[in-house]
């Protein structure tokens, strides 16, 4: 685990967050630059830089990613819809390099975003 990586200090307490969601694989948190109503930050707890860094044993994780944002929608009652949205190196609009999914909700959001 990189001593530098901002989300592997959330992951071990070292740096305090607001846990809405916690199990054995994974936390979420709320973003703190909100870009709608309701939007969760779903990190892994073992440290993987990138979508791009990930391999085939990381096939199960990302699954249970998936699935806690699943989870996290349902808690949050966004029951008329959702996004989940991976951003994946510089020029997919990565900032921490850690892999993180973003739960976007509450309101009617477009495409393409931007």
């Amino acid at each position: 685990m990189p001593t530098d990586c901002l989300f592997c200090k959330i992951v071990a307490g070292a740096i305090p967050a607001n846990r809405v969601y916690e199990d054995e694989l994974c936390i979420g948190f709320p973003d703190i630059n909100p870009q709608t109503p309701t939007h969760i930050l779903i990190v892994p707890k073992e440290h993987v830089a990138s979508q791009a860094k990930a391999v085939e044993k990381h096939k199960p994780l990302l699954g249970h990613l998936m699935m806690a944002a699943a989870d996290l929608a349902r808690t949050h009652k966004l029951d008329r819809g959702y996004r989940v949205v991976v951003n994946t190196g510089d020029e997919g609009g990565q900032t921490v390099q850690h892999l993180h999914l973003h739960l976007l909700g509450g309101r009617a959001m477009s495409w393409p975003p931007g």
